[in-house]
């Protein structure tokens, strides 16, 4: 007998947490890499087949989990366009990269309705690639020689009910900048493009 490849139904909600989880490891490799955040406030886990560095800082913790969660909820409702992690010079604020997540969500699948097949193996390799190129990303882009902090923008449908702490944003575009698109995954409910642009020297 010949062997199938496993399919997994994938509903709206199934696709939000992989979507979301990835998300969550994506930025703080970004973190990480970048520097943005000491080194040693980081530890050592292994996702996707690949050893991964998550925080340890409190502060940011509850940060990240705050944002994911309300990303979730919109994740959920179809309202998410784009996520952007935004690096900024501490000193003058300036822009220094932007990483842009792009989202498309299948029309036909609803919270209730419909759904889509994949092997997760599949998708679970997908991802991989792209968290490795987050991470081979400091081959290629200018080293960050003063403090850089961060800001996460969701870009979201006009109709959406935003909460109080969150706050209306720029683009915050980057002036003369390169860009290196990466490579994308899909669940086949939710495709994640993504896209890095840096100041040019």
């Amino acid at each position: 007998m010949s062997k199938q490849a496993s399919k997994s139904t994938i509903t709206l909600k199934g696709s939000t947490e992989i979507v979301a989880e990835f998300f969550g490891y994506s930025i703080n490799s970004i973190l990480y890499q970048r520097g943005i955040y000491p080194p040693e406030s980081f530890t050592k886990v292994s996702k996707y087949g690949l050893p991964m560095m998550v925080t340890t800082d409190e502060g940011l913790k509850k940060y990240l989990s705050k944002v994911l969660s309300q990303l979730s909820n919109w994740l959920m409702l179809k309202l998410v366009q784009k996520l952007v992690v935004v690096v900024c010079s501490v000193n003058t604020s300036e822009v220094l990269e932007r990483w842009q997540f792009d989202i498309e969500t299948d029309k036909d699948v609803t919270a209730t309705e419909g759904s889509k097949e994949k092997d997760p193996k599949e998708i679970a390799s997908e991802i991989q690639a792209v968290i490795r190129q987050i991470t081979a990303s400091v081959t290629f882009l200018p080293l960050l020689n003063e403090p850089c902090t961060f800001d996460l923008l969701v870009y979201t449908s006009k109709e959406t009910d935003v909460p109080m702490a969150w706050e209306e944003s720029d683009p915050k575009f980057i002036t003369n900048s390169s860009e290196v698109r990466l490579r994308s995954f899909t669940t086949k409910v939710h495709k994640v493009d993504t896209i890095v642009s840096y100041k040019d020297e």
